[in-house]
């Protein structure tokens, strides 16, 4: 792993306009509203990884790929584990699940994934500019790619499969909820290191607030990756894994994911910055957090629905 600057170095700063003490690099720094005059006695510089994690001649591994990778490896690995679990483990003759339905489901999950993502990213984040550029839609290398049109996308490629293997729609959604959050974990990995998707101003007294050089500003922000990381990943993975653990009645499982996914990343977006083309919207809201807020909704009516069918499924 290359770095390309010092990392996480304690740097006096004058985070005042109007001082002149140490100003240097920082003098054209625009300060935040609750910036005092005097210095800031340490912030975390961004490290400036590179993104190419091996380079063998033309061909260039990125870590953002290798986080796609590990991504898709825990979900096999937790699938596996999943088949442990009732109602699974007890399913016999034709309706009972293997290791390859688990890698069917991760092969039609990542497909679903990318096209999903991507059109969610077009369709969502900038429809005008696609509806005139409609050739750039397929251009991925480009990034842009969204969540939550990931989640259609998959939820696609979990109906085609039970469709095609003749399983309750609701029992594959509950399989695969618990199996997710550590794939969400391994891409916002990938966000940091890509140096991407950074959070807003952060207090200049806050212990882990870090500098992000590429977006404009030499004032500490909030690692917002990393709470997404913490949040959406490792607390949503642990409490749906214990939640999943017991026989839920059909449905709940996935529910439990869209409601605490949509409760996560909602506050999760309070802390990171806004898309600069879009900023936030009604109500002092981001698109992401007007995109949580129907799946949060549907995981609610989906859940006390399920509370009024039978256990078994």
């Amino acid at each position: 792993m290359a770095l390309l600057s010092k990392a996480a170095w304690p740097i006096p700063v004058c985070a005042h306009s109007g001082c002149g003490r140490d100003a240097g690099a920082f003098a054209s720094v625009r300060a935040a509203p609750w910036a005092p005059c005097g210095t800031i006695p340490a912030m975390l510089m961004y490290p400036q990884i590179d993104p190419v994690a091996l380079q063998i001649g033309p061909l260039a591994v990125h870590w953002y790929g290798i986080t796609y990778l590990v991504a898709f490896g825990l979900f096999m690995l937790l699938g596996v584990l999943r088949l442990r679990h009732a109602p699974f483990s007890a399913l016999r003759g034709a309706q009972a699940w293997s290791r390859r339905d688990v890698e069917d489901i991760l092969f039609l999950g990542v497909l679903g994934v990318i096209v999903g993502g991507r059109l969610g990213y077009c369709l969502f984040y900038k429809p005008g500019y696609y509806l005139g550029h409609p050739l750039e839609v397929f251009a991925v290398w480009q990034g842009g790619m969204s969540f939550h049109g990931g989640l259609l996308g998959v939820a696609v490629a979990l109906l085609w499969f039970a469709r095609s293997r003749q399983r309750p729609l609701l029992q594959v959604a509950d399989f695969v909820a618990p199996c997710v959050p550590t794939g969400l974990a391994a891409g916002r990995v990938g966000n940091f290191i890509n140096g991407e998707l950074w959070g807003r101003f952060a207090p200049p007294d806050l212990p882990w607030g870090m500098v992000f050089p590429q977006s404009g500003s030499m004032l500490p922000r909030h690692p917002s990756q990393v709470y997404q990381f913490l949040l959406e990943g490792l607390l949503l993975f642990v409490l749906l894994w214990l939640y999943a653990r017991r026989e839920r009645r059909p449905g709940q499982v996935a529910a439990a994911f869209l409601v605490g996914y949509g409760a996560l990343r909602f506050t999760a977006e309070y802390f990171r910055e806004p898309d600069s083309f879009l900023g936030l919207l009604s109500l002092g809201m981001s698109m992401g957090q007007w995109l949580c807020l129907p799946m949060i909704a549907s995981g609610a009516v989906l859940w006390l629905w399920a509370q009024r069918q039978p256990a078994r499924i």
